[in-house]
């Protein structure tokens, strides 16, 4: 018995997403504007992403501890939209969404990687030893990643600035 079936393809016109971790260090701004220039080379899109730790303070409580809360992950929403402007202006050309999520940078980019075709980090951020050639969440997201992961040197995107 032969059926008469016919066959649909669905076209996804889903745009390639790439995140990029941001914690305002002149290596993440680096990263930012290579993931852009990326982002419109492929006709993709840019997740900003930037984390966020509560180090809570054992004296707050109540309504004081929630405020403490709030007023952290403000600032960071703050200093995120203060670094994507910075970087890479208002018009970047192509969608850039901040996120700011909590929790250890590392984690919340391998998090974050789940979802990306493609993660891109500085070499460094905002750690404490500058001789190293890769710093301690680069190294961690490079190693557990779900995605390909792209490590940009400071000043290596005006090779790649059109």
């Amino acid at each position: 018995m032969r059926t008469n079936r016919e066959e649909t393809t669905v076209s996804e016109s889903i745009e390639p997403l790439i995140v990029v971790g941001v914690d305002g260090s002149d290596h993440s701004k680096e990263a930012l504007r290579w993931g852009v220039a990326q982002a419109k080379a492929i006709g993709g899109r840019v997740h900003a992403v930037m984390s966020w730790e509560w180090n809570t303070n054992p004296f707050a409580v109540g309504a004081g501890a929630q405020e403490d809360l709030a007023t952290a992950e403000e600032a960071a929403r703050r200093k995120l939209a203060d670094t994507v402007a910075e970087s890479v202006g208002t018009s970047p050309g192509v969608p850039v969404f901040r996120r700011v999520e909590q929790g250890t940078p590392a984690q919340v980019l391998v998090d974050a990687s789940a979802e990306a075709d493609l993660m891109v980090v500085g070499t460094r951020g905002h750690g404490g030893f500058k001789g190293a050639l890769l710093g301690s969440v680069s190294q961690q997201v490079v190693q557990y990643a779900a995605s390909t992961v792209v490590v940009v040197r400071e000043n290596d995107y005006n090779d790649y600035a059109d």
